[in-house]
């Protein structure tokens, strides 16, 4: 929908795997997640939090995808930044629904 021209079929599971980060996201927003910094010569890894990482990486993935809808460039063609965006809002509202759903189970059981 967001490139009719495209006569290239966009096959893969990035929106899908973007729908799981995004149900993570909402259901451990507090879990540290190791990542690896490299700047210039130095390496190190640094502990974040699932909502800070997340949060860069969907504000990143938005802007490639305003970015893709202008001229095509080597780094905007042949991925489907909307796909990975979509994905992500579906692991969100999914994940919000099924954390709903859990509380209300255990609720019942006790």
């Amino acid at each position: 929908m967001t490139n009719p021209g495209n006569d290239i079929p966009s096959v893969g599971a990035s929106g899908a795997i973007a729908a799981v980060l995004g149900a993570y996201l909402v259901t451990s927003p507090r879990s540290r997640i190791n990542v690896l910094v490299i700047i210039g010569i130095f390496i190190r890894v640094a502990r974040v939090t699932a909502i800070v990482f997340l949060g860069i990486w969907a504000i990143t993935q938005f802007l490639t995808g305003i970015a893709s809808l202008g001229t095509p460039t080597a780094q905007t063609i042949g991925v489907a930044w909307w796909a990975h965006i979509g994905g992500f809002v579906f692991g969100l509202i999914a994940g919000a629904a099924l954390r709903s759903r859990a509380a209300r189970l255990e609720i019942a059981e006790a």
